[in-house]
């Protein structure tokens, strides 16, 4: 759970600290006090969008952090390698220019690892949630998220994207005569013309250090012929010394023993010598150029340059494309046959789609029984005693009869009273009703939400009456398995709270500044007769307050 909530300069709060208890967290508050602005601080620092409009006016950075307890996130922090204590500290700055940092135990992280964190440890309802409900798109995620099959999906997923594979090939391979024709025509002339360079491996190095040898051959000869002089032709040459050197080295070795191994270096010397000396000959032999090899090498290198340019390819890859060139217009060749077995592959891969399809889509099913009745019980406990609900499945009308994600159209019906058929809940739904069908049905998802806190953003939009006392009973239930925080307006979901705090603001040297603070009994009591009289706060509303919190009390011992 979140224990601690650390805010300094986003938008109107300067600075506050909120420390959250277990259970049943309550904000209330005048409209614009800045009860939404926490919410937005705990959003942010879970990663989600944020914008330098966020930053309080004149300052030059916004910071959020966040303290977690009694948390499993032990394989993201493996897999971030970050390490982590008993507790799990969040950071983000965000600056005036709009840039953000964000740390998780004081290690640095991306957005996108502070929001894939964020999502393992509190799940935020919004005020315009409710409003997802009449997105139909929507209503498949929200039935596969309550059935939790994730090996029906699984294996829907991949039958399809080995249908989907098969699909692209073909489509790749389809063509009419006349594209394959044309295809057929530029692919053999590239083969001719590629066949017709007889590429090499390594001609190129060769053909630029020859080159380059022609080009400065007067120097080079020159240079070869010092060489091979100083080393063998001169009267007084390198290898005739040394070799004298050997001689008397071995005479001198035969009276003193200890120059044995200077006439083996002396001798070893003159061999090493005679090979160098037989190298520089052979290449100062070689050295008859002519001035047509070098226009034959020339043109020859500017044949291969000018392929590179052409095929965007160096000089091995130039055999590599002459050896796809081939496969491909082998491929053309025989790409009716390929068809033919495409169309025997994708059949087959259809009818196992089509098997993976009816599997999941049985598993929807008996999902969307227990999902309405399950809905339905929390509904009539929210004061919709003559509600219908039905998630209901049908085929998918379109070839081939299924999508990326099953064979079924999913959608959500209801009626609210009695005698009405169900029908589509964004035609039949009120403002209220779409808050008690949200609550409900987080409800119930949270029995399969390892997500430990939840925050609920005016949850009671539309509600009053019995319908909030329902509400806030339903919330207070909720709290008893996980953490809840709440904004709301009402004092009967207000009396519920476990901690509650009040948010304020005031004025000061021409700035606003928005307060959080805990509430205790007596403060308590002050703020519900507020909720529930406004400005006319009177020995009656307070006395109203403490029946509403003794109320609340009772419900919650129960």
């Amino acid at each position: 759970m979140i224990t601690q909530l650390h805010i300094q300069n986003i938008a109107v709060i300067q600075k506050a600290e909120i420390e959250f208890g277990p259970g049943f967290n309550i904000l209330t508050g005048e409209t614009g006090a800045g009860k939404s602005i926490v919410i937005d601080a705990i959003d942010a620092v879970l990663g989600g969008r944020s914008s330098r409009e966020i930053v309080r006016s004149g300052a030059d950075k916004a910071i959020v952090s966040a303290t977690f307890t009694d948390v499993d996130v032990r394989q993201w922090l493996e897999e971030n390698e970050i390490e982590a204590d008993d507790e799990l500290i969040l950071q983000r700055r965000i600056g005036a220019d709009g840039k953000s940092t964000c740390r998780v135990c004081g290690m640095p992280v991306t957005v996108q690892q502070l929001r894939s964190l964020g999502s393992l440890l509190l799940d935020i309802h919004g005020q315009n949630d409710g409003r997802q409900l009449l997105d139909e798109a929507k209503h498949r995620e929200y039935l596969d998220r309550f059935m939790d099959r994730p090996e029906l999906a699984a294996a829907f997923s991949a039958a399809y994207d080995k249908y989907r594979s098969i699909r692209r090939e073909m489509d790749r391979l389809s063509m009419d005569e006349y594209e394959k024709e044309r295809l057929t025509a530029r692919l053999t002339a590239e083969i001719e013309e590629l066949e017709a360079a007889k590429l090499r491996p390594g001609e190129e190095a060769e053909l630029e250090s020859r080159c380059a040898m022609m080009k400065n051959a007067g120097k080079l000869t020159e240079a070869l012929e010092g060489a091979y002089g100083a080393l063998y032709d001169a009267d007084e040459n390198a290898i005739g010394l040394v070799a004298d050197a050997e001689h008397y080295t071995a005479l001198a070795a035969a009276v003193a023993p200890e120059l044995a191994d200077a006439a083996k270096s002396i001798a070893e010397a003159r061999f090493l010598l005679v090979d160098a000396a037989e190298r520089i000959n052979d290449l100062r032999a070689g050295m008859d150029f002519s001035e047509e090899e070098y226009d034959r090498m020339e043109t020859r290198l500017s044949l291969l340059r000018r392929l590179q340019r052409k095929y965007a390819a160096d000089e091995a890859g130039l055999l590599e494309c002459l050896d796809e060139r081939r496969r491909q217009l082998s491929e053309i060749a025989s790409s009716g046959d390929l068809l033919m077995q495409l169309e025997k592959d994708l059949k087959k891969a259809e009818r196992d789609v089509l098997a993976a399809g009816a599997a999941l889509s049985e598993g929807r099913r008996a999902a969307a029984q227990q999902l309405a009745v399950r809905v339905v019980d929390e509904l009539k406990y929210l004061n919709m005693p003559s509600v219908k609900f039905v998630a209901e499945l049908a085929p998918i009308a379109e070839k081939p009869g299924f999508n990326a994600y099953g064979c079924d159209e999913v959608r959500f019906l209801m009626s609210a009273n009695a005698g009405e058929a169900p029908g589509r809940i964004s035609r039949i739904a009120s403002g209220g009703e779409l808050s008690r069908i949200m609550l409900a049905m987080k409800s119930v998802f949270a029995e399969h939400d390892a997500v430990g806190s939840m925050v609920f953003d005016e949850i009671d939009t539309g509600v009053s009456g019995i319908a909030a006392q329902r509400v806030g009973e339903k919330m207070a239930a909720l709290s008893r398995h996980r953490q809840l925080i709440c904004i709301t307006h009402l004092p009967q979901i207000a009396a519920m709270a476990d901690t509650h705090f009040r948010i304020s603001k005031a004025e000061s040297d021409g700035r606003t500044y928005t307060c959080v603070a805990p509430l205790d009994g007596s403060g308590r009591v002050e703020e519900l007769a507020r909720l529930l009289g406004g400005d006319s706060v009177t020995e009656t509303t307070r006395l109203a307050a403490r029946e509403q919190l003794a109320a609340a009390e009772k419900f919650k011992q129960g």
